[in-house]
């Protein structure tokens, strides 16, 4: 499984207001200011089993009347994959027995020998982002798929460019703003309460797949101050960096934008920031 997919989901968090719900749609069409041809956005759920990986024909299309592919960060990228697993890793010496107690060590190696049938003794040194993999791999009981990974396949298969709105460095440096002792202790709280980590996912999939973005909200909300904290950094920071980079790349060429589905809504959303700089964003269902 490709590391840099592993858990971004859980970072796909949707801020909602009156303005937000205007479309139940998770691909977008761009027009207007100056566009000479449209533009899509499309909201993923970055891991999902591969049965419920669903590309419709209309995104299809969108894709093919495109000319380049943009996801978060550049997947094609000959450097990505060596950064990605570089940023797996604890800094040198460091393993997860320096930020976890005695007991959530314990329960955090038992919930991973359960579910996955991997002790923690053999990906200690693994950040929390690695280790994330494996708890969601065991919520979704599969070999996960990825959207941003099949979108890369099929624009380098229609031999076009895939870019990236942002670098490995800044999306890790946004997640570090958290500290790794913090990190750990979320994920010894998910193994320590596995029904409702797995009962809030399978219900965030739920809506994603029905394209229902204000249950989605509704279900991130369940966990208030987790929702609060990651989404200034997470989301409206991203958000508003990214703009400019979508800007420009849509006035150059018909762009496919792809971006964790939490991207697309709220008054600091991608949709309504766009709005605010002039352009037609209507959903196509």
């Amino acid at each position: 499984m490709n590391l840099r997919t592993t858990l971004i989901a859980t970072f796909s968090a949707l801020t909602i207001n009156a303005f937000a719900q205007t479309d139940n749609a998770l691909l977008y069409e761009v027009t207007g200011n100056g566009l000479t041809a449209p533009s899509y956005l499309y909201g993923t759920f970055h891991l999902v089993c591969p049965t419920d990986l669903v590309i419709t024909d209309a995104t299809k299309k969108a894709i093919a009347d495109t000319k380049q592919l943009y996801l978060e960060v550049d997947m094609d990228d000959p450097t990505m994959m060596p950064k990605m697993q570089k940023a797996m890793v604890l800094p040198a010496g460091k393993t997860a027995k320096d930020y976890l107690s005695a007991d959530d060590y314990k329960l955090l190696d038992e919930y991973l020998t359960k579910t996955m049938s991997v002790k923690l003794d053999m990906v200690k040194t693994f950040r929390p982002l690695g280790l994330m993999s494996f708890l969601v791999m065991g919520m979704l009981h599969c070999q996960p798929a990825s959207y941003d990974m099949t979108f890369a396949q099929m624009a380098t298969t229609q031999k076009k460019e895939v870019l990236g709105l942002e670098t490995m460095e800044s999306q890790l440096a946004l997640l570090d703003k958290k500290p790794l002792d913090k990190q750990f202790k979320d994920l010894a709280d998910m193994a320590r309460d596995p029904e409702k980590s797995q009962k809030d996912f399978a219900d965030l999939l739920i809506a994603y797949k029905a394209k229902n973005l204000t249950q989605m909200s509704d279900i991130m909300k369940r966990n208030p101050a987790e929702f609060a904290e990651m989404e200034g950094p997470l989301l409206n920071e991203r958000n508003a960096n990214w703009i400019p980079v979508i800007e420009k790349a849509a006035k150059a060429t018909p762009t496919f934008f792809a971006f964790g589905a939490g991207h697309l809504i709220g008054d600091k959303g991608v949709i309504a920031l766009l709005k605010k700089q002039g352009y037609v964003v209507k959903g196509i269902n």
